[in-house]
């Protein structure tokens, strides 16, 4: 959790305005970590509605939204308004006129006709960060529609989860959106130092489908050396070993030994130092040529404890490992740790995941509590109506 601070702290972020277009994962979940730097977002959603996934329920919150909505949008001002109206549709681009970066993910080339295309905005704001988000670009896969499911299936991720063998495997969460998000923040803050220099916006794009062949990193290169797909390995490496799961007693261990030090270490606090002398194990290349007999070595003498008694002992070897905790007991980890993941975002409302970041000198914010659809809206219209010099209004 950031740690308290007097209201003023300086922000990395202060008196950027950040206009949100976007919806569903990538582009609100980028804009809410400009937000925990300290810009002041507004969220511009569809009347009535809304984002599409403050609906994907269950589970919902006690007001009724989705907690998928609430994971994205923390920190915002909602404000609806229908492109098709043209009121609203030119407060949408004075908002974009005053903003400093504008977010958004709409099929390439469906902004035009509302004057919200990067030509546009970027004509009658020359300062402005117009960050795009596609699925596929905005060339010859502009008509693709961008879902993390479809992405992680034709981007090749699929094909290297699972157990060999099986069916090819999702990520547990829609990790695609995830990576893009921080992805699209590093080229938004990129923008931001530019114009810093030099006074000028620019365009920036990302794509869903490149941000995931980058984050391939070492499968993709290895293709690029062999010629060959890699394949799924369970929770195997393909360069190293041991780095998977063990199985002890009554559960799985998680055993990433990353080098011959640490596979000398490994041996000798499981009682069986000559494992390292063994002509089979003593390098990491010969312990992922024989890695069936090393499992073996291994897990014979690990039925010995369970996962956390075994944790304890490796880690006082300097071993890293784990056991295979669930959610709940990773946020305990981190409480526990001092981490202290979750953070309350006010009275009846669902608690937030605490950002990651730590600034020793521009700490990020105290998050609020995701907007209700157009919970701002009337001051913030009442605002885009008046003069432009005007700041935007403070939070009631």
């Amino acid at each position: 959790m950031p740690e308290p601070q007097h209201r003023t702290a300086p922000r990395a972020l202060d008196g950027v305005l950040v206009a949100d277009f976007s919806r569903v994962l990538a582009g609100p979940l980028a804009a809410a970590t400009l937000a925990d730097l300290g810009a002041e977002v507004i969220k511009v959603e569809r009347p009535g509605s809304g984002d599409d996934t403050r609906a994907w329920g269950p589970p919902f919150t006690a007001d009724g939204t989705a907690a998928y909505f609430d994971a994205a949008n923390r920190s915002k001002r909602g404000l609806a308004l229908d492109l098709g109206d043209p009121g609203d549709a030119a407060a949408a681009r004075e908002l974009a006129r005053r903003a400093d970066v504008l977010i958004e993910n709409f099929r390439p080339g469906s902004l035009a006709k509302y004057g919200l295309d990067p030509v546009a905005t970027r004509a009658a704001n020359p300062g402005l960060v117009h960050c795009t988000i596609t699925g596929f670009g905005s060339g010859a896969g502009a008509a693709l529609p961008g879902y993390d499911f479809v992405v992680q299936a034709v981007g090749g991720l699929m094909s290297v989860t699972g157990e060999p063998g099986g069916t090819p495997l999702k990520a547990g969460v829609a990790l695609v959106d995830v990576l893009t998000a921080k992805d699209a923040v590093t080229g938004i803050l990129a923008a931001l130092r530019h114009r810093d220099r030099t006074g000028a916006g620019q365009a920036v794009e990302v794509n869903l489908l490149s941000s995931l062949l980058g984050a391939l990193v070492n499968q993709v290169s290895g293709q690029l050396v062999t010629g060959r797909d890699p394949g799924p390995m369970g929770n195997r490496h393909p360069s190293i070993a041991p780095y998977e799961t063990l199985a002890c007693r009554g559960g799985l261990l998680a055993v990433a030994v990353g080098n011959d030090r640490q596979f000398r270490a490994l041996a000798g606090a499981l009682g069986a130092p000559e494992l390292a002398e063994d002509i089979r194990f003593r390098r990491n290349q010969d312990r992922v040529q024989n890695r069936t007999d090393l499992v073996k070595a291994l897990e014979d003498r690990l039925a010995a404890d369970t996962p956390r008694g075994w944790t304890e002992r490796l880690t006082a070897a300097s071993v890293p490992c784990g056991p295979v905790n669930t959610v709940s007991e990773a946020l305990e980890l981190a409480g526990r740790l001092g981490l202290e993941p979750v953070v309350p975002v006010g009275e009846g409302r669902t608690p937030q995941v605490a950002s990651p970041l730590r600034l020793s000198d521009t700490p990020v914010v105290q998050p609020t509590a995701p907007p209700r659809l157009d919970e701002d809206g009337t001051a913030l219209r009442t605002w885009l109506s008046g003069p432009g010099d005007r700041p935007v209004p403070p939070r009631m």
